[in-house]
This record gives structure tokens, C-alpha cells and sequence, in this order.
């Protein structure tokens, strides 16, 4: 294997070692799969991306996601730092197909990314994963086809929750969103996200998340343009536009470190 650059990046924040920090890969060609798993394990960080660049110019690269224990459908962290490593402006063909993103003039990356529909959950005892949370204190349950939202009444609760993280590859394909309204003027609502069952306890800023934030919130709060805010040690902002059946995701990001993987 040759030379290549590489390059960790903090995603949907302006501040270094704050927001959600990816590995990038740049490649030559694709690169085998066993091959990327390992990268992405001795990373170590929730995702790797993978992108080839020597595509012709008018082509969408091909662009692939690892955490630390397997490949993803869908990763908004990871697409926003390669997209900053490579300029801003660009297009990927992804196992979740093509995705746009577009650098704007005050240094946001807006990634066009698949809205993905919340179902209602009618038994609430899944919550229990989640620790001690009073039934009363629940708003609501509702499963995408990845993830399972929980609503809480008060985001101080969201911020505070001790999930049992043994408990939660139980009730979720990939992982558990709990969310509430905000309590900060300039957001709309609060999350965080638990992923275990694919090696991430808990995610600092998930931008596919957000991809069933964002219809979820349109809906209670009667916009279509919102701001979250992940409420994870880190913490991030993520900013949200309704597009028909598709959701535009916003953030910024910047480099910490930039070499070259050599194995």
C-alpha cells in the first residue's frame, strides 16, 4: 500500500478539539475492505472516511464510512470533514447513494443527505435501557429504520441521562437518540446519541442523526429551518433544513492534524 494523506478533523464546530472528530483517507482507488476495517480500529475515533480522489473531476468520488468496528450506511461528521479536507464542494457516491455538498461564503458545508421517517413506538419499556426514567417524564418513542428516539420533557434530563449502555443494542439496530426542546434561546432542541452496537458508546455530533431530528422537530415546532445542539462532553451544533424528502445538514469544521498513513 502507498503513501497517503491523511487527516483528523473536528466536524460541526468552528473550535478545535470540540465537535465530532473523524479520520479522512484520501485514496488512489478503491482500497479493500478488510484493509479499511483495520485503519478505522487503529484510528480508533467513531468514524474513518474513505474517499478516492483519482476519479475523473466531473464524478462523484466514491466515499465509504468505518467506526472502529464496522462499516456504516451513513455518516454526516465524516462526509462534512472530508468535504472540508477537499475544499468544500463536492459529491459522493456513497451506500446511500449520491450526496451533495456545498460550501457557502461564511465557511458552513451544507451536505444534502436522505430524511429518514420516524414511526411511533407504542411500548414505552424499552425506555428502561435508558435508566431511570420516570414513565411521566417520556414524551414519546418512535423508531426511523436505524434508530430508536426517545422525547424527553426537559433537556436538562437529556443532558444528565447515564444510559446502560449494555442495555441499549437491545432496543436499537444501530443506536438510541433521546432528545428534548431546548433551554437556550439560539437552539431548538438538545440530543445525544448512543451507539454501542457499532463500537460507539456515545457519538459527540451525529449528523445522520439529525436526519430523524429534523422531521421529528418540523413537525412540533411548525419550521422547516431548525438548530440542534448535541449535548455530548464535546458538543456541537447542527444546523437543518427540510427539503421534500430530503434533509440539507449544515456545519462547520476544522483540521487538527494532517500526515500520511504509510501501512
Amino acid at each position: 500500500m502507498s503513501i497517503m494523506r491523511s487527516y483528523l478533523v473536528d466536524s460541526f464546530t468552528d473550535t478545535p478539539f470540540s465537535g465530532n472528530p473523524a479520520a479522512v483517507v484520501l485514496l488512489d482507488e478503491p482500497a479493500d475492505p478488510a484493509w479499511m476495517r483495520a485503519v478505522a480500529a487503529e484510528f480508533n475515533q467513531s468514524e474513518t472516511a474513505f474517499v478516492v480522489t483519482g476519479v475523473d473531476e466531473h464524478a462523484a468520488k466514491p466515499l465509504r464510512w468505518f467506526s472502529p468496528t464496522t462499516e456504516v450506511d451513513l455518516c454526516g461528521h465524516a462526509t462534512l470533514a472530508t468535504a472540508h479536507v477537499l475544499g468544500g464542494s463536492q459529491r459522493f457516491d456513497t451506500r446511500s447513494g449520491e450526496l451533495t455538498c456545498t460550501a457557502t461564503d461564511d465557511g458552513t458545508v451544507e451536505m444534502d443527505f436522505p430524511l429518514r421517517p420516524n414511526e411511533p413506538v407504542e411500548d414505552l419499556s424499552v425506555v428502561a435501557a435508558l435508566g431511570d426514567i420516570a414513565p411521566e417524564r417520556v414524551i414519546a418513542v418512535a423508531r426511523s429504520d436505524t434508530d430508536l428516539l426517545v422525547h424527553l420533557d426537559d433537556a436538562g434530563l437529556v443532558r444528565e441521562l447515564r444510559p446502560d449502555l449494555s442495555e441499549v443494542p437491545r432496543i436499537a439496530e444501530r443506536g438510541v437518540i433521546v432528545t428534548a426542546t431546548s433551554d437556550r434561546p439560539e437552539v431548538d432542541f438538545v440530543s445525544r446519541f448512543f451507539a454501542p452496537a457499532v463500537g460507539i458508546p456515545e457519538d459527540p455530533v451525529t449528523g445522520s442523526a439529525h436526519c430523524s431530528l429534523a422531521p421529528w422537530w418540523a413537525g412540533r415546532l411548525g419550521r422547516t429551518e431548525l438548530v440542534g445542539e448535541q449535548a455530548s462532553a464535546r458538543g456541537g451544533t447542527v444546523r437543518a433544513r427540510l427539503e421534500g424528502r430530503r434533509v440539507v445538514l449544515g456545519g462547520r469544521a476544522v483540521t487538527v492534524l494532517a500526515g500520511t498513513l504509510a501501512a
